[in-house]
């Protein structure tokens, strides 16, 4: 059963109230939580730097350069340093739940950011909302980042992949004629939320999934699993994985001669750390879902947020792939709490940051598609939920069809 749809016409007399007390509390007497003082807000950070899913270490790379920047050129934020304070990881849950734990506990920070993964936000879901510490903007787009009836504190990012599934699901029943699914699934959490979108998106018509195969994130490769998907006569690939196994899987495909039509999903769409490893002849015509523009696509040369990107990246970040689309996002999302700290004001209570954050109206995201933006209410803890459909030609992406929203779909 879905939860996960926007409930505009109820979140939005709530939010146009919560947005007068809004200004009031940020113009108010200074009030502070763990983390924040008059000179420094603390942050708290998990990512994969190294370990399977170590093409995601330029995010958290790219977010402490942010960070760096906004404080060396502007002072940090309303007059406080940012102490951005990051730790590796590996994708491992466990791992994640003992850094997390110090960050909280040891390091006193206001909240955490973009920590990175699903099974690894899943291990720390519970704690940080019994702690009543907020987990904002997660870089996972499962759909349980988005109830704050159950979980008040953890607010999601990106459009979920429930979502994005059904997408696809209804452009492959209107597309491949007698269409064969074929689908390689990571086996967790964020594998399970597009295994369930695809189906529901798939309706009556579920019976066309010919093979279903997982895999596990310490498997070396997905090779064996591809000459089985290969094996069912599937003419659609359904590609559930993170960018190492996603080139992997690609690149196996036209190795053993397999060409049905793909779709990937979003958060491997990297022509950096995805499509260039797997081999531009073999990733041609791949469909995949987009919310944010690509540095690929030659469209946006002379687009401002675009110039605006690049000149940043050469300046505060040189050395960084201006091909990765992981960096374009991590800019995007830091931009993000950027803009949640700033209307924070001098109430940088945990109460007031989840207040602003879920605060956003129709708001503007640096290096967002044309007609999606933010918007956010204390009922709607799903920033962006809109995407556009694109396809792999060349060496880059090319976006076709119209922005669709996860109301329409």
């Amino acid at each position: 059963m879905r939860t996960n749809r926007r409930t505009f016409l109820g979140g939005v007399s709530t939010a146009a109230v919560l947005s007068a007390s809004g200004v009031s509390f940020a113009q108010g007497a200074k009030k502070y939580s763990d983390g924040a003082s008059d000179t420094e807000i603390k942050i708290g950070h998990t990512n994969p730097y190294s370990g399977p899913a170590s093409a995601y270490g330029v995010i958290g790379k790219t977010i402490q350069a942010y960070w760096k920047f906004v404080n060396e050129t502007q002072g940090g934020v309303n007059g406080r340093k940012i102490n951005f304070i990051t730790y590796d990881d590996g994708y491992n849950p466990a791992k994640t739940v003992e850094l997390v734990r110090q960050l909280v506990e040891q390091d006193k920070v206001l909240c955490t950011f973009n920590t990175l993964g699903t099974p690894t936000n899943t291990a720390i879901h519970k704690y940080m909302n019994q702690k009543k510490v907020p987990m904002l903007f997660v870089a996972t787009g499962a759909s349980k980042w988005g109830k704050p009836k159950e979980f008040p504190w953890t607010m999601g990012f990106q459009p979920d992949y429930h979502t994005e599934a059904v997408i696809y699901a209804k452009h492959i029943l209107a597309n491949v004629k007698d269409p064969k699914i074929a689908v390689l699934m990571q086996n967790d959490d964020y594998g399970k939320d597009y295994w369930e979108g695809l189906k529901e998106g798939l309706g009556k018509d579920v019976n066309k999934i010919a093979k279903h195969v997982t895999y596990e994130v310490t498997d070396p490769t997905v090779d064996s699993q591809v000459i089985q998907l290969k094996d069912s006569g599937a003419n659609v690939f359904f590609n559930i994985s993170t960018p190492k196994f996603a080139a992997q899987a690609m690149r196996k495909a036209a190795d053993i001669g397999w060409k049905p039509a793909q779709y990937l999903n979003n958060v491997s769409s990297s022509v950096a750390s995805v499509m260039k490893p797997a081999g531009f002849e073999n990733t041609q015509g791949v469909l995949t879902a987009a919310y944010l523009m690509d540095p690929t696509d030659k469209q946006w040369d002379d687009n401002a947020d675009m110039k605006a990107w690049v000149a940043w990246m050469n300046k505060y970040n040189a050395g960084a792939s201006l091909s990765d689309a992981s960096n374009v996002f991590a800019y995007s999302v830091v931009s993000l709490m950027h803009e949640t700290l700033k209307k924070c004001g001098n109430d940088l209570t945990r109460e007031n940051l989840m207040r602003q954050a879920a605060n956003f109206q129709k708001w503007k995201l640096p290096m967002a598609l044309p007609g999606i933006t933010v918007s956010t209410s204390p009922t709607d803890f799903y920033p962006i939920q809109a995407v556009q459909l694109q396809r792999f030609k060349g060496e880059s992406w090319e976006l076709f069809g119209d922005v669709m929203h996860a109301e329409s779909t």
